[in-house]
């Protein structure tokens, strides 16, 4: 099955700032926060180093409009998908990176 789109979340090491993005690969966008490859970016900024939770979609669409409905959450729903997900809000980065290509 291919994979149109993702949405994730990115976090700091104090859990304090949250950054909801949309990408046609997980992988490698993560990668770029990670590194801070775009140094004025909201997440090099703010040092959202930490994927805390994923979704993934048939189409990038879909993607586009999952994420415009979690950014319209206050932040206590935030947390809850979060934790439903991820409740220790581990860094899944290197769950990820073993995925198959």
């Amino acid at each position: 099955m291919e994979l149109g789109g993702w949405i994730y979340i990115m976090t700091n090491y104090e859990k304090t700032t949250l950054y909801i993005g949309v990408t046609s690969d997980l992988r490698s966008r993560i990668y770029e926060h990670q590194n801070k490859t775009y140094t004025n970016s909201f997440t090099a900024k703010y040092n959202l180093i930490y994927c805390v939770y994923y979704e993934a979609f048939l189409s990038i669409e879909e993607a586009i409009d999952r994420e415009k409905q979690i950014k319209k959450w206050n932040r206590s729903k935030k947390d809850a998908l979060i934790n439903s997900f991820n409740e220790n809000w581990a860094d899944l980065t290197e769950i990820i990176n073993e995925w198959d290509e």
